[in-house]
């Protein structure tokens, strides 16, 4: 049933496990383009209170970690988090696809090639080849892996312009 709502709502942030705040900062700004919001913050379980909301979200068996905020050209924010204790651990399988929660988050460049190239040349990976997503058509897409083991799936055009001209 819709609601009331006169648009719909917006996404936004996208939270992303690395094992190395600092560095993955680094990687965004330097081949997404990201802005930093914030930089790598420490996160405490304690009885402060940023310390009793991540008890909160996480469990009674978080206890600590960091996080930062960068943004993107649309004002989607992607959130980074490293986990120090339980500490951050790299997953043997990250592409399990058909498992709830989030697999990918995607971006847009019409440079798709140069994009996917950069990734690759700055520790990540190209996951696919760059497809023409419909034949006869300019819309192009590709699956790459930050040097992290997150999926980064990236557009030639926007969302609106791909799925809206599928026809």
């Amino acid at each position: 049933m819709p609601t009331n709502s006169v648009y719909p709502r917006a996404i936004t942030p996208i939270g992303v496990t690395v094992v190395n705040t600092e560095k993955a900062i680094q990687w965004y700004q330097e081949i997404l383009d990201f802005q930093s919001l914030v930089g790598a913050l420490n996160l405490v379980a304690d009885d402060s209170h940023f310390g009793q909301l991540a008890i909160d979200i996480w469990g009674s068996g978080f206890g600590g970690g960091r996080l930062s905020q960068l943004t993107g050209a649309n004002g989607v924010c992607l959130e980074l988090f490293e986990f120090s204790k339980p500490a951050t651990a790299v997953r043997e399988k990250n592409f399990e696809y058909w498992k709830t929660g989030i697999y990918h988050f995607a971006i847009v460049d019409p440079a798709i090639e140069d994009l996917a190239r950069r990734i690759t040349e700055a520790g990540g990976k190209c996951r696919t080849r760059i497809w023409t997503f419909y034949p006869g058509k300019p819309y192009k897409i590709a699956y790459c892996e930050d040097p992290f083991g997150n999926i980064i799936e990236i557009y030639s055009h926007s969302t609106e312009q791909i799925w809206s001209n599928l026809l």
